[in-house]
């Protein structure tokens, strides 16, 4: 007989399939003479009242009532303990009762083998079952005829806590005659509901395809369980919401914390239930192990989430050890993304071939679960919290914290780019790890050599502050155990200097880099690559300090033994050709830098591949140095390339790759393209900000990068507003004194000359002045830029004289240090040449223009916007002197060179054909 749908819905949210009994539903035995007894109407043995605090969980009901629509159907609740399996299996069958009076409803206690028994025998006297009471007679037989009988009418049995299959399916060894699970009837007109931790009994119990595996409740329906257990509940939404979240949204792990904190009340809040449990380890540990009364949990299972899941973790010790310990390890990595790869290094390192077999026991009781690529695990956070109180309660933690740290410092690979996959899949599992020091030497040098790992990628990922404090970490624990001058220890010292380079601090990078160097070349000796390494570092540290001639020679020492040691492209060789090539570009020798840069970016296109983060560092430099001479056009085209790449490779809130935007944006501004400047600058600024925070260098650099595009567009009121917060941070950050201060000094001096603000601007270069000569010495090139800026400024008061002398300074201190033809000598020269124009001094001003100008097309070719800007100046004189015939032909030129060069509409070109359109109307004039 078929079931069919009870009479009327339930609460008006679900209609129950099932079926009425013939004859009423009673039952009348045949006692030969005897009087019959009263007839027995249908009744429950559910041993729990309904609870008004459950909580719908619609899903799981709706899916339970289509499971067991057909007579002798069954349906299993699978899920961890304090998931809430039984109490959706107690709120299922009162619905199931109320809706269906006629309905038997049989609650089975299936733990062991004693208690489905008992349970057994209590239906059997319920039924009256005739024979109950004979010896001879198997109760467990007689309730299976009766559950067998279609003329009994419908029941539904829950089987309840059925986790172990032992209990239902003896071995070969046992005994006894006959397995529990024969006595659960296949046919009549009942069905079966299972709840189970074990998806292996209860897969034997239903069947495959009748498994609903219970989650975690919603977030929706933990908060209403809270307020549930909570009743009247002034408490904040929101710190409601972090306990839930804290507890895994796991229904027991809510109820008793909701009946914890209601027994303690007011003295006892959600509020202070939190700041408890996150105290310490072991205040977290107390909370979840207090047992509350629950009228609806089983007598003999415990309210407490750790020791009902210390339940399960005895079991499966019991069942499989090796699946114990493979929980045991796995309680340490972060609850998501569990990499397959480092479960099969631990089981390697045991000589176990037993991985499988062991995720597939500890999947069949809802510890873990497989994520959709296969390869990755996960696990709820309270359960490895679980786990982890168990280990401590036998003394057993600290050997598996030892057990994860060596089997994820092997694992985790240097932070290079091409370990960024493996890197990015390990390094949510060792925050934790990291900031605990070890005891034992063995371990506390695995845990270096893992800092020093995650540092380096941290730092390649732009992540510097996070790399700076675990590379000292790195280096204080090699100092401690292996010495200051074992060269693992050079290795973190190396590291951490680089670190600090990338964040601006260069006194104590330089310090750490020439530490580093001393003890190589005495520990390990002068051609030695982490010696040659050192040498790179420092010669790149002395570059950034303006050390040119000193960061050269090193370079070309380093070079000339790393192409004699390694080769000629190796990625070390390659790496010291780049910084070579800026150091020379930092002098003004442009071709041999552009030379350096073409053969290193095409030995790392072939070595390394064309997006390889070097690759398109090679790009970015060699854009630098076509930007230097004047080649714009394809200047830009390489920084978009690199940008382009970057950004795909690296993200676009890279460090490198906010730095590709800040070298593109000065070749757009060279070019008159300042709107695009502006809009990448800002973007640049943006991202630099939320990346590396307010007051980092790079940050500060784009400020100034901003405010020198809005200057030549003549916003020069927002353009001093970005000076000034920009020179108020590195004041602050830095110091009055350091160099990139001095330049925002400098910066913000230039803006205030264009708006007329001279003796603000004066005074202000006249600190960088001074701060220069202090902190960097009178011969530095910065030292001698600002020399040239206080003249300039000197200049626009008619202070002639002093501007003069600066000039002249600034020119004899930069043929010394630099060169007669370095870019920079040529640019005092040229700013001499005006002053003394201003003074009428022609004669001379024209020799110097002169030689500006035959300089420039030497080094930098006759249509660099530099040597098109000598023209135009030697132009200007001549014009001023009324040699009109010969500043015609040298405007025509500057004017032709810069619509190549710029284009019509660029300010420059415009300014030049002013010019020239002036000159034709003297010479008008004059005719």
């Amino acid at each position: 007989m078929s079931h069919t749908s009870f009479p009327a819905p339930v609460s008006g949210e679900y209609v129950f399939a099932g079926a009425h009994a013939s004859g009423g539903g009673t039952i009348n035995y045949n006692f030969g003479g005897h009087a019959p007894p009263r007839p027995i109407r249908p009744f429950s043995t559910i041993p729990f009242p309904p609870d008004p605090k459950f909580v719908e969980r619609t899903d799981i009901v709706l899916w339970l009532r289509d499971q067991t629509a057909q007579p002798g159907s069954r349906a299993a609740l699978v899920g961890l303990g304090g998931i809430g399996k039984s109490q959706v299996a107690i709120h299922y069958a009162h619905k199931v009762r109320q809706a269906s009076p006629d309905t038997w409803v049989f609650w089975v206690h299936a733990s062991s083998r004693a208690r489905f028994e008992e349970a057994y025998r209590n239906i059997a006297d319920k039924l009256q079952l005739p024979g109950r009471d004979d010896p001879k007679r198997n109760v467990l037989r007689l309730v299976h005829t009766w559950l067998c009988d279609e003329e009994n009418g419908p029941w539904m049995m829950v089987l309840d806590n059925a986790d172990s299959v032992e209990v239902f399916f003896p071995g070969a060894h046992d005994s006894r005659d006959q397995s529990l699970a024969s006595f659960l009837p296949k046919t009549g007109r009942g069905s079966i509901i299972i709840t189970s931790r074990n998806t292996d009994a209860a897969e034997r119990l239903a069947g495959p395809d009748a498994i609903y595996n219970v989650p975690i409740m919603e977030k929706s329906q933990a908060l209403q369980l809270l307020r549930n257990g909570l009743k009247e509940c002034a408490e904040d939404v929101v710190v409601m919401t972090d306990l839930i979240g804290d507890l895994n949204y796991m229904p027991l792990a809510i109820t008793q914390a909701a009946a914890y904190i209601k027994r303690r009340r007011p003295r006892m809040s959600v509020s202070a239930y939190v700041d408890e449990f996150w105290r310490s380890h072991k205040k977290k540990a107390n909370l979840l192990n207090r047992d509350s009364g629950d009228l609806r949990r089983d007598e003999s299972a415990s309210n407490s989430i750790v020791t009902t899941w210390q339940i399960t973790f005895e079991q499966i010790r019991r069942e499989r050890p090796s699946a114990a310990n493979l929980l045991s390890f796995m309680s340490f990595f972060n609850p998501q993304g569990i990499p397959e790869s480092a479960l099969q290094a631990y089981t390697r390192d045991h000589k176990e071939d037993v991985l499988e077999d062991d995720l597939e026991t500890l999947r069949g009781y809802s510890l873990v679960a497989v994520m959709a690529d296969k390869e990755i695990f996960e696990m709820h956070a309270l359960v490895q919290f679980c786990t982890q109180v168990w280990l401590s309660s036998f003394s057993n933690i600290q050997q598996w914290k030892r057990e994860f740290l060596k089997v994820i410092s092997d694992q985790y690979p240097l932070g290079e780019y091409e370990n960024w996959p493996e890197c990015k899949r390990l390094d949510p599992h060792v925050d934790k790890i990291l900031k605990e020091e070890p005891n034992s030497t063995e371990d506390v040098l695995r845990w270096a050599r893992l800092l020093t790992n995650a540092g380096w990628y941290r730092w390649k990922k732009g992540i510097y502050e996070e790399a700076e404090e675990i590379n000292r970490q790195a280096l204080d624990a090699r100092e401690k155990v292996l010495g200051r001058e074992h060269p693992d220890t050079l290795t973190s010292i190396s590291n951490l200097a680089g670190v600090l380079q990338d964040q601006g601090k260069y006194e104590e990078a330089e310090q750490m880099d020439r530490r580093a160097l001393d003890a190589r070349e005495r520990v390990l000796g002068r051609e030695h690559p982490d010696t040659l390494m050192s040498i790179s570092n420092l010669a790149s540290m002395l570059g950034y300090q303006g050390m040119y001639e000193e960061a050269e020679q090193m370079n070309r020492r380093a070079l000339d033994a790393r192409e004699k040691v390694l080769g000629k492209e190796h990625p070390d060789t390659l790496m010291n050709l780049s910084i070579l090539a800026a150091v020379l570009g930092y002098q003004g020798k442009y071709k041999e830098a552009e030379q350096m840069d073409r053969r290193a970016l095409d030995a790392r296109e072939r070595v390394l591949g064309r997006e390889h983060p070097d690759t398109l560092t090679s790009i970015s430099n060699l854009a630098l140095m076509l930007q230097y001479q004047g080649k714009y056009e394809e200047a830009e085209q390489m920084n978009r390339r690199a940008l382009d790449a970057q950004e795909k490779v690296l993200g676009r809130e890279h460090p490198y790759t906010l730095t590709s935007i800040s070298i593109l944006v000065v070749v757009l501004q060279d070019q008159g393209k300042y709107e695009e400047a502006e809009q990448m600058n800002r973007r640049a600024l943006d991202a630099s900000e939320k990346v590396l925070g307010r007051e980092h260098p790079d940050t500060l650099t784009s400020i100034n990068n901003l405010a020198s595009v809005l200057q030549y567009q003549g916003k020069y009121e927002e353009a001093e507003q970005m000076n000034r917060r920009a020179l108020d941070a590195r004041e602050t950050v830095l110091g009055r004194e350091h160099p990139d201060t001095l330049t925002s000094i400098g910066n913000l001096a230039l803006v205030l000359q264009y708006q007329g603000k001279y003796e603000e601007a004066e005074q202000m270069n006249r600190r960088v002045l001074e701060g220069y000569e202090k902190v960097l010495g009178r011969e530095h090139p910065n030292t001698l830029t600002s020399i040239n800026n206080l003249a300039g400024v000197l200049q626009y008061q008619g202070k002639y004289e002093e501007a003069e002398q600066m000039n002249r300074r600034a020119l004899d201190a930069s043929e010394k240090v630099l060169g007669r033809e370095h870019p920079s000598t040529l640019t005092s020269i040229s700013n001499l040449a005006l002053v003394l124009q201003y003074q009428g001094k022609y004669e001379e001003a024209e020799q110097m223009i002169r030689r500006v100008l035959e300089g420039y097309e030497k080094v930098l070719g006759r249509e660099h916007p530099f040597t098109l800007t000598s023209v135009y100046n030697l132009a200007y004189l001549f014009h001023r002197q009324t040699r009109f015939s010969e500043a015609a032909k040298l405007y025509e030129r500057a004017c032709d060179g810069y619509v190549e060069v710029f284009g019509s509409d660029h300010p420059t070109t415009r300014a030049c054909v002013a010019h020239y359109r002036s000159l034709r109307e003297d010479i008008a004039n004059n005719i």
